[in-house]
This record gives structure tokens, sequence and C-alpha cells, in this order.
């Protein structure tokens, strides 16, 4: 049986599958995320979700809990894949859909090696640290998720309805975005304590004894994220009005989960994953197209 094979697809069509591939990446990984996003006007509504679907991978590769996948084969695969998002941001071109779409995205609105690389240092981290000093705390958070506010500032300010300055608005907004994905990364660690410790032998706030959790522990590191929402807070109203609404939301979910967790025992904070109900994701994205949060 012979099969025929036509021309390669045009240039134009590879690049909206790849952006249809980083959709549905985030609409499969990320509720929270996917919500928000569609606040965001075109072309920065996908240019986001091109860099969170990389972003994405990239944590499949080192928290995916099969056993039967080593250290060796993550540490490839990671290995594999910077190489892949380097060569495609100098050529604009990648075998890896997921790769290829924001390959684009970085080359369209400014995304430097500088700000990648240290991502990538951060998911490796993962591979081989079980606990971390204030130090490598302080360096990873910035890497996994201070760099990707960086990511998603530069798409924000090359939007059609954005300032022309933007370098110079980059380097003013640049710690509001920062202190935002740090909150989302804290966050995040504070409801998945248990999994980490448990699961995947990972212990990220430093001097922090999972076993003996308390709410002293709960409120001092919580204390730590209000001030970065606070930080982050400030610099919502001078962002582009394509990607305010949508910033505006996702910093009332981060502060609603914040409050949850204070409000929730270290024992069930131990037990479940706290979550924002859908219902109350909705309420306040609606609120943020108001402009406010009811």
């Amino acid at each position: 049986m012979t099969f025929f094979v036509g021309r390669s697809a045009p240039r134009s069509l590879y690049d909206s599958v790849s952006e249809a591939s980083s959709a549905v990446v985030i609409r499969e990984y990320s509720s929270s995320f996917g919500l928000a996003s569609r606040l965001l006007a075109e072309p920065v509504r996908t240019q986001v979700r091109n860099i969170y679907a990389l972003v994405r991978v990239a944590d499949e590769i080192v928290d995916n809990p099969d056993p039967t996948l080593d250290r060796s084969a993550r540490a490839t695969m990671l290995d594999w894949l910077e190489g892949d998002v380097a060569h495609a941001m100098r050529t604009a071109y990648s075998g890896n859909l997921v790769v290829h779409a924001f390959a684009r995205t970085a080359i369209a609105v400014g995304i430097e090696p500088e700000i990648v690389t240290p991502f990538f240092t951060s998911m490796r981290t993962d591979l081989d640290t079980g606990s971390h000093t204030q130090e490598t705390f302080d360096r990873y958070v910035y890497g996994s998720a201070e760099v990707v506010g960086l990511m998603c500032l530069r798409a924000f300010l090359a939007a059609p309805d954005a300032r022309p300055d933007r370098d110079q608005q980059y380097e003013r907004l640049s710690p509001g975005a920062r202190s935002l994905g740090a909150a989302f990364q804290k966050l995040n660690f504070v409801r998945d304590l248990s999994d980490d410790h448990d699961l995947l032998r990972r212990d990220y706030f430093p001097g922090l004894d999972v076993e003996t959790f308390c709410e002293a522990d709960r409120d001092r590191i919580l204390d730590d994220v209000d001030d970065d929402l606070r930080a982050a807070a400030a610099v919502v109203p001078t962002l582009p009005p394509s990607s305010r609404r949508a910033v505006r939301a996702a910093h009332a979910t981060f502060a609603e989960l914040a409050q949850r967790l204070r409000a929730a025992s270290p024992e069930e904070i131990r037990r479940t994953r706290v979550r924002v109900p859908t219902p109350v994701k909705l309420r306040l994205a609606a609120s943020s197209l108001r402009g406010g949060r009811s």
C-alpha cells in the first residue's frame, strides 16, 4: 500500500495549529488561568496562552508522578525542551507545536533569553533539590514564577493599545509583574504542601517542617503573600486596557485564595487542596469587567 504525501502545509496554517495546541494545554491544565485569559484582548490572549503552555509542558516533565520516569529521563527531556526553545527563538520555528507557538510570541513581543534561562534553571532544580534555604527559595521563585510574569508583561506592553515607550514601561512595571508571579507560586506551595512533601519529596519553604505545620507558619507565609499582592495591585491600573481586566481578575482570584487559606486550619491545608469555587471565580471575573471587586 502506498500513501500520497503532499507538500508541506503553508506556514500560516502551522502557526495557527501551534497556537490551537497551546490553547488546548491551557484549557486542560488550568481552569483559573483559562478563565482569566478570556478577558485578555487579542493578540495578547493568544500570546499569553502560548507562554503558559510552555510553562505547563516543563512542569509536566518535572512533576509527573509516574514512578517509571526516572530522574535521568526527566533531565534529558528538560534539556531537549530548553534546547528546542533556544533554537526556536533564533529561527522562529520548531517541530514541537507548543515550542513553536512560544517562540513566535517571544520574538513578537521581545522576550529575551535572559528571562527564559532562569525558568529552566528552576525546573531543573526540582529534579535534585528536596529542600531550600532562603537564598535558593528566592532564586527558585524568581525562575519558576517571577520571570513568567515578566514574559506576560512583555506581551501586555506589545499590545496595540500600549504606550509607545514600552521599554521604560517594562522597567517601571516589572516589580509588580514579578510580585504577582511570586504570590501565585507561594499560594500554590501552601495549598500543595502535603502533595509536594509526600509525593514529590519537596519542601519549598525554608525551615518549614510540614509535619508540624501550624497557624503561625500559615500566617507568616500568607503575610508575605499579602505583601506581594499589594505590590502587584499598585501597577494594575497602569497596564494597557487590553490586559488590565484580566490581570485584575487574576489578582482578585489569588487574593480570594489567600483569604480562604488563612481561614483554613493547618490540618485542613495538609489534608485537602483549598480552592476558589468556580461561581466565585466567575463573580470576581465579572467584577473585574466593571473595574472593581465586589
